[in-house]
């Protein structure tokens, strides 16, 4: 199954009875309250993929938090997606949130969803036709979820990992945060890294908003070719562009751990303070 298509697939199939076209942007990606970018043209028959609000668990103390099977299967049904449907998932900055709903689908057991590369930037560039966005309710679907929670790694799960290695973390951050020498963008966290854990900034694999080749891909890969991976960011949204890196470079490795930093720096703070 494709996990990448592009907008030139996309006009070809737009009206295809089964696919349902997902907005997962995000307004302002290095906010906390970011509310979902709804202002502008869109791809026709889009309908809006809230990331940070009806897709996230509001009551976790961290952000972007995976959902309860219950609540992502009650908003997929909301928004009229069916257990046959093909969901195909953009954003408005080519690729950034849209990767993060891909992965959702994925550990939520939906596996025919694919990411647009480019994005709306690359739809528009191509010249194809945009409609306003329009918030409507749509026929309740029949989707179900069923939730791999192997697939989502804890602070536990790392924790154990710093001593017995049985999986590697990439981390999508920037050079900068990860080697601590960059201020992170929530502002009361140190920048550093997970013990044992490798960079790659998620802007390494992309280029004008979309992904890189197959081949350059590969070229980031090859010194953990072979390994178990987990990605990890900030606070798992960009893990997910690494991740879908790795999908098209080599096969799919959908371990994230969830918490990311924002987690594993605070509860370290924590652990220290007392």
């Amino acid at each position: 199954m494709k996990n990448l298509v592009s907008v030139e697939w996309l006009q070809d199939h737009l009206n295809d009875k089964n696919l349902v076209l997902l907005n997962a942007s995000l307004a302002k990606p290095a906010q906390v309250d970011d509310a979902p970018a709804t202002n502008q043209p869109m791809i026709p028959n889009t309908r809006l993929f809230d990331l940070k609000g009806k897709f996230a668990d509001k009551t976790s103390s961290f952000p972007n938090t995976v959902p309860t099977p219950t609540q992502f299967e009650q908003e997929c049904q909301n928004l009229g997606i069916n257990q046959n449907s093909k969901i195909v998932v953009f954003d408005t900055r080519g690729i950034y949130a849209s990767p993060r709903a891909w992965w959702l689908f994925k550990v939520m057991g939906h596996q025919d969803v694919m990411v647009l590369d480019g994005g709306l930037p690359e739809w528009i560039k191509r010249g194809f036709e945009t409609s306003p966005q329009i918030d409507k309710d749509y026929p309740k679907g029949d989707f179900k979820a069923s939730f791999n929670n192997n697939l989502v790694k804890t602070y536990n799960d790392v924790v154990k990992n710093v001593e017995a290695s049985q999986f590697t973390i990439m981390d999508a951050r920037s050079q900068g945060r990860f080697n601590g020498t960059e201020q992170e963008p929530r502002k009361w966290l140190q920048s550093g890294h997970i013990p044992q854990s490798v960079s790659l900034p998620y802007s390494f694999v992309l280029k004008d908003g979309k992904m890189k080749s197959k081949t350059e891909l590969q070229e980031f890969f090859t010194a953990v070719k072979g390994k178990d991976l987990v990605f990890s960011c900030g606070s798992g949204i960009t893990a997910c562009i690494i991740m879908l890196a790795h999908a098209v470079a080599h096969q799919e490795s959908l371990y994230l751990y969830d918490g990311s930093w924002s987690e594993w720096a605070e509860l370290q703070n924590l652990k220290t303070a007392l």
